[in-house]
């Protein structure tokens, strides 16, 4: 299990949101933070760390700038994915990204088009495209949320649904749409669900707020799945760096285990509540 860090950027700012509030109609954008520091800054941090494989997620449009400004600060370290299609992917990769993300460009009216994730594969490679699958509960099963995770597909997220799409892409990306951005815990349900499914690199976001929660997640993950925590880190609060508290820790084979203990992988990024110990 590693740690993936985040940038969220909207109207060309850092920002922790819960995503569901954006675009919603007749209600205003949750906003968890919004920071004075430039994406730059963040990317910086991220690579003086040593985390790769963050991602970089423009919400909503007139981001490009912003992501840009992050993917050169760390070049190959991030990747990048918001209104990523096959006719700009590649400008990303050329200007600093290792992969992009896509989602709501290989779904159209609520089915995924398979002509469309072939025209990104030939343009881009497998080994350079995450598919982005951030879904929500509905019924018994987990199905995929795109266009701002306003509309519900038929794509079921499932065992067979994931063999399918592994081989058109290096790495999944999937938010628990209903608890992300609440810090109230993460869908355990979910994470129980893709540790049973996947066999590719994936990392899960949504909800992790402490300690507990990582380990949590290590044990339902059976470490088969990365987590990216956003807006209980300091980092992406208005108090943050407390003076003498302690931060994420990191340990194991290849220092790639996060557990509580160890040496620390996050200078300056320990985390809010339950992740901050004196």
């Amino acid at each position: 299990m590693k740690f993936r860090p985040c940038i969220d950027l909207h109207q060309g700012k850092v920002k922790q949101i819960v995503g569901e509030t954006l675009g919603a109609a007749g209600e205003a954008v949750v906003e968890n933070f919004v920071s004075e520091h430039t994406p730059s800054y963040y990317a910086s941090m991220f690579r003086e760390d040593g985390l790769k494989g963050g991602h970089v997620i423009m919400l909503g449009g007139g981001n490009e700038a912003a992501a840009v400004e992050a993917l050169q600060a760390y070049p190959g370290g991030l990747h990048v994915g918001g209104g990523i299609t096959a006719e700009n992917a590649a400008s990303y990769l050329e200007r600093g990204a290792s992969h992009v993300i896509v989602t709501s460009y290989i779904f159209r009216d609520g089915e995924l088009d398979m002509g469309r994730l072939d025209r990104l594969v030939s343009e881009v490679g497998r080994e350079r495209l995450v598919i982005d699958l951030s879904c929500k509960a509905s019924g018994d099963g987990w199905f995929v949320a795109t266009n701002q995770w306003k509309t519900l597909s038929s794509f079921e997220v499932t065992a067979a649904s994931l063999r399918e799409l592994e081989s058109y892409c290096d790495e999944f990306l999937i938010h628990a749409v209903d608890v992300e951005g609440k810090r109230a815990g993460i869908h355990e349900g979910l994470v129980k669900h893709l540790a049973e499914g996947v066999t590719i690199p994936t990392t899960y976001a949504g909800g992790a707020r402490s300690l507990e929660d990582l380990a949590l997640f290590r044990e339902l993950g059976r470490d088969k799945l990365d987590i990216t925590i956003g807006s209980a880190l300091d980092i992406f609060r208005r108090q943050a760096f407390v003076q003498g508290s302690s931060r994420l820790l990191q340990v194991g084979a290849g220092g790639r285990h996060m557990i509580p203990g160890g040496r620390s992988a996050l200078r300056r990024c320990h985390a809010h509540d339950s992740f901050s110990r004196s």
